[in-house]
């Protein structure tokens, strides 16, 4: 099949985010499955520069980089406008045999949607947990939904919801049940089979290999409960001195506040805030964390809890997330809180920080139950099968 994949920000622009990992995974094992994939991006690096490549092939997969109109847009409003992708919509659409749309109200959506239907080329959607009116710019959701994303969900041939979470979500906005399929993402595991040694990352930052460390890894947003992780932190320092949190990720406009947080709450000394980290520098955090935590107030999936458990990490998340849902069975690989209850998400760390032989236990198991229930093959091979069930239909 001739598939072409539709995503505001691709690989290398890891800052945007899981959309980014889970097309570029996507991708790679359809092209090993001697798919044809092309796809259609932007030329967002980040949310300030701009990729220098046009077109580009990346194991196996063909990719256009097209120019952004103004990164301003970008950085601000979170828009992603390429007129350059009209033109080659027009003329590259219908040689398609499917389209896979990734987020939801995005200018490339509209766009590649439009000659889709045109052609008669079926096209999936996959939100990736955009779907809420909720956050910020509510009333321009609105007004994209009513003008644009109605129509496009509505013209597609399937939904893609990653959990039963998001499945409501689809249903809420009239999507009929028949035409959702849940497939949850998955991650390469080959990645984890051979894992940094550990203490390579505490020795590059002057950690101790006896400091207590807690990881989060992730955007650093408001969304993500970093202020109720900072005040937990600040409770747990009262009486362990010998404790450090690290906050890996991109500034995704909350990072001021949270370092005025942290400076208020007198913790500046615990606290250790990194640029994103990738590739082998990223496992080599993971690896010398003692606990992961995610304490989202919305997360409809969450990557980042499939990493940790892949490199045995005992796991704290909200009880919202769907790989959490899925990973995190409290008391076994870790423990589910309840959004922005500072007090238990206090408790589980400090019993996972004062108990290691416990949380090595319940890291091998979330370690075992991502090798066997998350694995990119798996999750692939339900999309293809998708695939090819609505080219014969």
């Amino acid at each position: 099949m001739r598939i072409l994949q539709v995503v505001p920000y691709f690989s290398p622009a890891y800052d945007f985010g899981g959309p980014v990992r889970v097309s570029y995974e996507l991708s790679k094992e359809l092209v090993k499955r001697k798919h044809e994939v092309v796809v259609y991006t932007t030329d967002a690096k980040n949310i300030d520069t701009r990729l220098v490549s046009t077109s580009e092939i990346i194991d196996g997969i063909t990719v256009h980089y097209f120019k952004n109109l103004s990164m301003f847009f970008v950085s601000k409003l979170k828009l992603f406008i390429t007129l350059q992708m009209l033109f080659q919509a027009r003329l590259e659409v219908k040689k398609c045999d499917v389209i896979h749309l990734h987020e939801f109200r995005t200018f490339q959506n509209i766009v590649v949607g439009h000659y889709a239907k045109k052609y008669g080329v079926p096209y999936i959607v996959q939100a990736h947990g955009s779907l809420p009116r909720t956050m910020t710019m509510k009333s321009l959701k609105w007004i994209y939904d009513a003008l644009f994303g109605l129509r496009l969900l509505s013209g597609a041939s399937k939904i893609i919801a990653v959990s039963e979470v998001e499945a409501e979500q689809y249903k809420s906005f009239g999507v009929p049940k028949e035409k959702i399929a849940v497939i949850p993402n998955g991650i390469d595991l080959s990645e984890y089979n051979h894992l940094p040694k550990k203490g390579v990352f505490r020795r590059k930052f002057g950690l101790s290999q006896d400091m207590h460390l807690i990881l989060y890894l992730g955007r650093i947003n408001r969304v993500k409960g970093l202020d109720i992780l900072a005040r937990s932190l600040a409770i747990i320092a009262e009486k362990t001195a010998n404790v450090k949190l690290l906050i890996v990720g991109p500034d995704d406009g909350y990072l001021r506040t949270l370092e005025a947080l942290i400076k208020i709450l007198k913790i500046e000394n615990k606290a250790l805030i990194l640029n994103p980290l990738y590739g082998r520098e990223k496992l080599e955090a993971y690896v010398d964390a003692d606990i992961f935590v995610l304490p989202s107030r919305y997360e409809i999936f969450g990557m980042t809890i499939l990493e940790a458990a892949a490199c045995s990490k005992p796991l704290i998340a909200t009880e919202i997330s769907g790989a959490a849902l899925d990973i995190v069975l409290s008391g076994q690989t870790g423990f589910l809180i309840k959004p922005d209850d500072v007090f238990e998400l206090t408790r589980s760390m400090n019993f996972l920080l004062t108990d290691s032989n416990v949380a090595r236990r319940m890291g091998k198991r979330a370690r075992q139950r991502v090798m066997e229930f998350f694995s990119i093959e798996t999750s692939v091979a339900k999309v293809e099968n998708l695939y090819m069930s609505i080219c014969k239909s």
